[in-house]
């Protein structure tokens, strides 16, 4: 199916479902985009800006319906050295250049949306149905987690920082229970999660999160309450309110790239990390949908949709961002399913900053900390705890260490290293699995059945299972529970023949499979006179793109 006709058919199932989760998203987005952009040290327009580009382009254009992309914590942690860096060297210009790091973020997005767009073209998209599901846990619980911490930030301060728990207990508490600004913003908080929890019972025709925006909203706007708002979030941080045009073409870049010269490492460095940090939360995310819709996006068209809306923000002055796990399950929890909710997402967010800013300012900061706490409910693995002592203890050391990793670094640290330990405990399991089972035929040929797989790790236990000098004169390998599985294998098969030729005795080789056969036949013309044909030899066909089978195996003839 060509690529527009897949887009028409995931556009919308339920028109009514997706705009109303798209408008709840775009409320949710608002102070997340805002707070990154804080996070960075840019203007919170971009942020909003960046949020819009990479919403409309992954809604549309994505791998995964429904999915909600934009600007990132994860990815404002990246820019912050680069903005620094690129203000400092514009400061020190002949020529001083005010915001010069800005301008130095959108070239290293045009290089960002290259990488990424060539992660999708070269199919390495695929790649992330290779993570283990304990990685998924530890990532979904760490996020979970980073969530929830982001989150505090938003409360006022319970107590003024100068009266100490410990020194002045009394003044302490006296001071908690006479702030008002904290309790009410405690109230609304359970006011929204209750709405959220108890209105779904009662009907699912609506978002529950909207109603709960709307609800809060109304009783603080109308009842003429003092609680931080959007619009004073903005201000408390250096901003100057939502309110801005449509973003414009950054044609000035180009005239930037001369301030680069001795710095274009960084730029390279920067975009490198961008793109994969970006890749990975998207990918990640994108896993976590298909699990929580039981159906399956495409990684490769996500990869080419989130590098093609990085390009954009480059060139019309985005933030640039990836995948938002928390936005995305507001998304579908809140009945979103086709690419009409994120669409709707993107277009209301910049209505917002167009004509809406006024209204939106007022929103209290509390009914979006309540949604997002709603968010982190759903989001974390609660299942971790009743299946920790049941499943193998390498898997919950992968868990609890992509989870820990991902709270204190980042997820793309905790990932990649949660797929090394992974992959590190799979090998020594199988290279332990090695076996040889061995007896005499009536001929007197001494036949050695190799059981378990046959790879780098498993080749000095290969080599021990054999005894050149003592076995008779004719020898058979038999590798019919045996897969061969890498060069270091082939190696081993080589340099074992050649053991048993120097000791002028006769071994042949049975049930290799094909693409084994043909590569030790390149290696050494005289396999042809080892290599036993046989009619039983094992063939082994995989996928060469698994995401083209989005059904189970079983509806599929074979």
């Amino acid at each position: 199916m060509i690529l527009g006709q897949t887009t028409r058919k995931n556009f919308t199932q339920n028109p009514k479902n997706d705009i109303l989760s798209g408008l709840t998203v775009a409320l949710a987005l608002v102070p997340e985009a805002v707070a990154f952009a804080f996070v960075a040290g840019i203007d919170p327009l971009v942020g909003l800006y960046g949020a819009f580009m990479m919403g409309i382009v992954t809604a549309l254009f994505g791998g995964r319906p429904g999915m909600i992309s934009g600007a990132t914590g994860a990815m404002a942690v990246v820019m912050v050295h680069l903005i620094q860096k690129g203000n400092e060297v514009g400061l020190a210009l002949d020529t001083p250049i005010d915001n010069l790091g800005l301008q130095w973020l959108f070239i290293t997005l045009l290089f960002v949306g290259i990488i990424q767009i060539s992660a999708g073209v070269f199919k390495l998209g695929k790649f992330v149905r290779l993570i283990p599901h304990p990685v998924m846990m530890g990532f979904v619980n760490g996020l979970a987690i980073v969530i929830f911490l982001s989150q505090l930030g938003l409360f006022p301060n319970a107590v003024p920082k100068d009266i100490s728990f410990l020194g002045n207990t009394s003044n302490w508490f006296s001071a908690l229970f006479l702030n008002a600004g904290f309790w009410k913003m405690i109230g609304f908080i359970g006011l929204t999660m209750g709405i959220m929890y108890g209105l779904p019972k009662l009907t699912k025709k609506i978002p529950a999160a909207l109603i709960a925006i709307i609800v809060v909203a109304s009783i603080t706007i109308f009842g003429r309450m003092e609680v931080s708002t959007v619009g004073s979030f903005i201000a408390d941080g250096g901003g100057e309110g939502l309110q801005g045009g449509l973003p414009t073409f950054q044609d000035q870049i180009f005239g930037f790239f001369g301030t680069l010269s001795g710095h274009w490492d960084l730029i390279f460095s920067t975009a490198f990390i961008l793109a994969a940090v970006g890749l990975i939360e998207s990918l990640m995310t994108l896993n976590l949908i298909d699990e929580m819709t039981e159906s399956r996006g495409n990684g490769n068209r996500e990869c080419i949709a989130q590098g093609g809306a990085n390009m954009l923000n480059g060139f019309f002055g985005g933030m640039g961002g990836c995948a938002m796990i928390g936005q995305s399950i507001i998304n579908v929890d809140s009945g979103g399913r086709g690419r009409l909710s994120g669409a709707v997402a993107a277009i209301a967010l910049l209505c917002f900053v167009l004509f809406g800013a006024p209204l939106i300012e007022q929103i209290p900061i509390a009914a979006l900390v309540g949604v997002m706490f709603m968010v982190v409910i759903g989001t974390f693995a609660w299942s971790s705890f009743r299946i920790i002592r049941k499943i193998p203890l390498s898997d919950a050391i992968v868990l609890i260490t992509v989870s820990a990793i991902t709270v204190w670094k980042d997820l793309a640290i905790a990932v990649i290293a949660g797929v090394i330990i992974s992959a590190l405990v799979f090998a020594w399991k199988n290279a332990t699995m090695i076996r040889a089972r061995k007896r005499i035929q009536n001929d007197g040929t001494k036949t050695y059945e190799i059981w378990g797989p046959l790879f780098f790790g498993s080749i000095q236990n290969f080599n021990s299972k054999f005894d050149a000098k003592n076995d008779p004169e004719n020898v058979e390998i038999d590798f019919v529970e045996s897969r061969v599985s890498d060069h270091s294998a082939l190696e081993a098969i080589f340099n074992l023949v050649n053991k048993y030729e120097a000791e002028g005795k006769s071994i042949k080789l049975k049930h290799l499979s094909e693409d084994c056969k043909v590569l030790l036949r390149k290696g050494n013309p005289k396999f042809e006179e080892v290599i036993i044909e046989d009619i039983d030899d094992p063939r082994y066909h995989l996928a060469a793109d698994p995401e083209k089978f989005t059904k189970p195996l079983s509806e599929y003839s074979m």
